[in-house]
């Protein structure tokens, strides 16, 4: 969910791909005691100091595997999963979730501090295969420049998206190979149910959605209120990105502006849930639980904002200033649970390609 979080394939072969290391240690590594490994998608990011002093404390050394995006990642600790390339799993989300589940990727561990996450969170509390690490809402956010140009009110709904006024002015990602394209669909399916949510799609097409591979090109190309959109001269002041967007441009600016430039369209957010889990057949168990206490520590939890631009789940984690004033989470998101997702996902995608694409 971070916004460096570029693609997830929906879909992918099962051709494995070299995993690439990186972290704290280039010694040790599966069934050393005294390394534990984590394997993740590339968005993963730590501050070097909350890191070194989980070390110090605990006597590991953490080593970390980036795999690629989301999907990607998930995927190929499925087909490792008799022998998995390291210890703790990070990055499977609530859209992605019952795959894995139903793969027996995760053995059971209740992480310490469990019972302080946000209970809505706690899906799998009764077998204690995952645990919930981080959320994020997917939404639509608007170039506040470009509104006020043009004295329009920015849009507000899923439906608003539909009317005349925001004709041609809205990109998104592609819903089979990118996370917030596959977010905001989803979205659409749970606010307009299995019926309508095709319709509502009909009607974002004739009214000049544009769709792209993925969050970067959407984000930074073509999406006029970004930092990179300026530069680009981008001409879509909408675009299906994250809630945590407009913080990033406050935080990355230079200098600092007293406003974020972008806003959020708020009735149009889908929530996303990040776990971590113990893998089956993890080489070091030991040092896995206590990755995983330290992943829903308060000192991880309100490391990460910054970081990977989530939100804690933990309820006493305090968010920063930036997050307070210039990315609330959304008040009523669209959710859906992660069985419902598994039985659907494929043949929602495969109806969107034919209908949008085509």
């Amino acid at each position: 969910m971070s916004i460096k979080r570029t693609t997830t394939a929906v879909v992918i072969g099962l051709g494995l791909v070299t995993l690439s290391a990186c972290g704290s240690s280039d010694s040790g590594g599966a069934g050393d005691p005294k390394t534990v490994t984590l394997v993740s998608h590339d968005s993963w990011a730590v501050s070097k100091s909350v890191l070194g002093d989980f070390e110090k404390q605990s006597g590991y050394k953490v080593k970390v595997l980036k795999d690629g995006d989301a999907g990607q990642a998930v995927n190929k600790a499925i087909l490792t999963k008799d022998n998995p390339q390291g210890d703790v799993f990070f990055g499977v989300d609530n859209t992605l979730l019952s795959r894995a589940l139903d793969n027996g990727l995760f053995q059971p561990y209740e992480a310490k501090g469990s019972d302080q996450i946000v209970q809505q969170y706690r899906i799998d509390q009764d077998k204690h295969r995952v645990t919930p690490i981080d959320s994020g809402d997917i939404c639509v956010n608007y170039d506040k420049a470009y509104f006020s140009k043009h004295k329009l009110a920015p849009p507000t709904s899923f439906e608003d998206l539909t009317k005349p006024a925001y004709k041609n002015l809205l990109v998104t990602e592609n819903a089979a190979t990118s996370s917030p394209g596959l977010g905001f669909l989803l979205g659409t399916a749970a606010k307009y149910g299995d019926d309508s949510w095709q319709d509502y799609w009909k009607k974002l097409k004739a009214n000049g959605v544009k769709v792209v591979d993925g969050w970067e090109q959407a984000y930074n190309d073509e999406f006029s209120g970004s930092a990179g959109g300026k530069k680009a001269k981008a001409d879509r002041p909408l675009v299906v990105s994250y809630a945590s967007s407009p913080p990033a441009e406050v935080i990355y600016a230079d200098p600092k502006p007293k406003t974020a430039p972008t806003g959020v369209a708020t009735g149009t957010c889908f929530r996303q849930i990040e776990y971590a889990g113990l893998l089956s057949n993890a080489k070091n168990t030991k040092g896995g639980k206590a990755l995983l206490d330290f992943l829903i520590s308060v000192k991880f939890q309100e490391d990460m904002p910054l970081n990977m631009f989530v939100y804690p789940v933990r309820e006493t984690a305090q968010v920063p200033e930036e997050f307070v004033r210039f990315g609330p989470q959304a008040e009523h998101p669209e959710t859906m649970a992660p069985a419902k997702i598994a039985d659907n996902r494929d043949q929602w995608v495969k109806s969107w390609t034919s209908l949008v694409l085509k």
